[in-house]
């Protein structure tokens, strides 16, 4: 065993057997370095591997310390039953829409990591070649041709991750949120209840909005991901027709599902003939050695229909999605036809083509040593210029940061004051139906680390110190008031 696990499995024991109780401050990295005669890297990588596990939570400048270990799930499931037109959260979701658009620095708040990170050139070419093909040929048949080699690469992007996925089954959208809204209208009529996230990604409310969905929201854990103890008593409560769920690199808390809890996700689906939307368009930017594995790869009845999407891994912006939609793929490819507009055929021959010829595996592996570094640089930028109330979790890809901020320090308030500055960034009540989340903002931290990035981050610090600082004064004229009242009354 590698010393940093040893090191790590020490702790963890210490944890587990109550040595060291939720709470308590872990020995800082020097004098874990000189007790265990190893390197600070060494600890840091020991640290970083229970915080990863939900054992422990990093506060800036103040050290590691011993997460509270939550209840039973059974216990803390809340499950909220609700028509999402009852929320008054559009209003929220235009303001932050607006700010993408109109902010000189929107990257903080983006959808999408930036372009500059993938090999626009090498694209290029193979959408000038599709052009030119589509050009000398009958257009009928090309798409055709385009769609049959697109879902043939996305076919063998399957068995790389240990799943077969028959062609068949594979619908090519135009996006993923397009294969995702496309299953909800396949599964659901109007009034129909599904299960969602809490949190969950913002464009969820505003679907099952609009198809006139209610919903029931499963709280999703930073560390551990989906309360299945809170989803068993939904499905029990409930007529919960279908579920839309983020089982890896969940948005916006980055959390993954360990594949025995995704197994045992699809087991419960399974027993009560709940089929399963998996929104999965970050899991090819998992930071490890061993790849995530879809819900899918579990799945034995044709439950899960797997919505993914390369404008993540590997063309922002290019909106070209699929669904392995299992035993209602042709329904939804029917429903396709009728209800989606058709993915641009150009788009889909250049992407069959850089998927068989451009050695995709190798800009992945490229591009998730990059969010690596990059995720490690906004951390850094917290710790160093955020209160040290701060609370931030580390998550095992993706692009996005959840941050906690300290208490009395408001989101939608610092959104508006973010905005001032021409900073956008995504408050955490876009990602529920409640104020739950009003102390959380989602970080973008997919993009190249310039002093311009460092300047937006020290500026947002500044912000939230202003926050508190105003929130201190608020809280010290309110009690100067109630005694000058009691006094008077005296």
């Amino acid at each position: 065993m590698k010393r940093y696990l040893q090191v790590a499995a020490e702790f963890e024991n210490l944890i587990a057997n109550g040595t060291l109780a939720p709470g308590v401050r872990l020995p800082s990295v020097r004098q874990t370095s000189s007790s265990y005669r190893v390197s600070a890297s060494t600890v840091f990588q020991a640290y970083y591997i229970l915080e990863r596990r939900g054992l422990v939570v990093a506060r800036p400048r103040s050290g590691y310390f011993v997460q509270s270990r939550p209840a039973p799930t059974e216990s803390l499931a809340i499950v909220s039953k609700r028509s999402i037109d009852e929320v008054d959260g559009d209003s929220l979701t235009i303001r932050f829409m607006k700010a993408l658009r109109r902010c000189a620095h929107p990257g903080l708040g983006a959808l999408e990591p930036s372009a500059q990170l993938f090999p626009f050139d090498r694209i290029s070419r193979s959408l000038i070649a599709a052009t030119r093909r589509m050009a000398s040929s009958r257009n009928a048949l090309f798409a055709g041709e385009a769609e049959a080699d697109l879902r043939r690469q996305i076919a063998l992007r399957y068995i790389v991750t240990g799943v077969t996925v028959p062609i068949d089954e594979i619908v090519v959208t135009s996006g993923a949120l397009d294969a995702l809204i496309l299953c909800l209208q396949v599964l659901t009529r109007p009034g129909d209840t599904i299960a969602i996230e809490r949190p969950a990604f913002h464009a969820v409310r505003d679907a099952v909005k609009r198809l006139h969905l209610k919903v029931v929201e499963i709280p999703v854990d930073p560390h551990r991901g989906h309360d299945l103890g809170a989803l068993e008593n939904a499905l029990r409560q409930h007529p919960v027709r279908a579920c839309w769920f983020m089982t890896t690199l969940h948005q916006p808390t980055g959390a993954t599902l360990s594949d025995e809890r995704k197994e045992a996700l699809v087991r419960l689906l399974a027993k009560h003939d709940v089929p399963l939307i998996e929104d999965d368009v970050f899991r090819e930017l998992h930071f490890g050695l061993k790849p995530a594995y879809p819900a899918k790869r579990f799945d034995s009845n044709g439950l899960v229909l797997h919505c993914g999407s390369f404008s993540k891994s590997l063309v922002p912006g290019l909106r070209l999605g699929w669904v392995a939609a299992g035993r209602y793929a042709r329904r939804i490819e029917q429903a396709r036809w009728l209800t989606m507009a058709q993915a641009s055929v150009p788009v889909q021959c250049a992407v069959a083509d850089y998927l068989e010829h451009g050695d995709y595996d190798r800009l992945l592996r490229k591009l998730r040593r990059e969010l690596t570094f990059l995720q490690s640089r906004m951390v850094t930028a917290v710790v160093a210029y955020f209160p040290k109330e701060t609370v931030v979790v580390r998550p095992q890809g993706g692009i996005f940061l959840w941050v906690e901020l300290p208490e009395g320090v408001d989101a939608v308030p610092l959104f508006e004051m973010a905005e001032a500055h021409e900073i956008a960034i995504a408050p955490g009540e876009l990602f529920s139906c409640g104020s739950e989340f009003r102390r959380h903002i989602r970080l973008n931290y997919g993009r190249p680390w310039t002093m311009n990035v460092e300047r937006e981050m020290k500026t947002l610090g500044m912000l939230v110190r202003r926050a508190m600082a105003a929130q201190r004064t608020a809280r010290h004229t309110k009690r100067e008031s109630a005694k000058q009242i009691a006094d008077e009354g005296a």
